[in-house]
């Protein structure tokens, strides 16, 4: 099986934009369609409360035939157009659709950022994780979700096993981006941040990329957009992760990033596993 998943930044103005930058997009929808993934899981969608519009709908049509798709949406009081995720899959599957809540704070179980998927032998979820913010004003609240979040997965694997994908606004160690020692107050790379993912990873996960790639270094998923510079001089973080229940572990095949070419921001990940 083969899946990809990708922070696309505004699945809206990938959709409605003429801009250079979502025609920088609509390039790497091209990239994706021919790896002809099973499942696309997208993050930060910023799609409206109602979901897609016609016009979405009918842009979907045409870059991702043959693929259903489900969308959550940031809800109010939420901040409007936010965050939000989506999944494309094949239209021969015909997984049970969840859209869970984590008993999170703020509003973030509003915000649109999980879904899952049953497909009957395992799950499939995603989630984009929120942001400590800068100042790292949501740090706290960001604690909380990354406990709430790690024990429900571990209760989805209790049930069955687990492939969980997603922009996890992360770099776990050192090695996952370009300068740690200019970073350990910045969002994403806290103490507390990075101990989160290592409590998620203890309950029964693997982070794919490291189990097929060591300690392998300079790979990442995300480069800052307000750097111009940033992707050239590949001073990037790895922040998106396709992890698995340990029982899967030795069933995957790949786990590496997709070339997003000239595009900043996040690049999409891949997964091939043995189901």
């Amino acid at each position: 099986m083969k899946l990809i998943s990708w922070n696309i930044d505004s699945l809206n103005a990938a959709l409605t934009s003429d801009s250079n930058r979502a025609q920088l997009t609509r390039k790497v929808f091209d990239t994706i369609i021919e790896k002809d993934p099973d499942v696309i899981a997208l993050q930060e969608t910023k799609l409206p409360a109602t979901g897609p519009s016609k016009k979405h709908m009918e842009h979907l049509a045409n870059y991702f035939k043959g693929y259903s798709y489900v969308w959550r949406s940031s809800q109010q009081p939420a901040r409007k157009s936010y965050a939000g995720t989506m999944f494309l899959y094949k239209d021969k599957y015909s997984p049970k659709v969840f859209y869970p809540k984590i008993e999170a704070p703020d509003t973030m179980d509003i915000e649109g950022r999980i879904i899952t998927l049953d497909f009957g032998k395992f799950y499939l979820t995603q989630v984009y994780t929120p942001n400590a913010g800068d100042g790292l004003k949501r740090l706290k609240e960001r604690q909380i979700w990354d406990i709430n979040y790690a024990e429900y997965l571990k209760n989805l694997d209790k049930e069955k096993p687990v492939l969980a994908t997603g922009d996890y606004n992360v770099a776990h160690k050192e090695i996952d981006l370009a300068h740690p020692k200019n970073n350990h107050r910045s969002a994403g790379f806290t103490d507390e941040e990075r101990l989160g993912f290592t409590n998620l990873l203890k309950k029964g996960f693997t982070d794919t990329f490291r189990y097929m790639h060591g300690d392998a270094v300079g790979m990442y998923s995300w480069w800052a957009q307000r750097v111009k510079t940033s992707k050239i001089n590949n001073s990037g973080w790895r922040i998106d992760y396709w992890l698995v229940s340990d029982r899967l572990t030795e069933k995957v095949v790949k786990s590496e990033m997709i070339n997003s070419g000239d595009r900043q921001d996040h690049t999409p990940i891949l997964l091939e596993i043995d189901l």
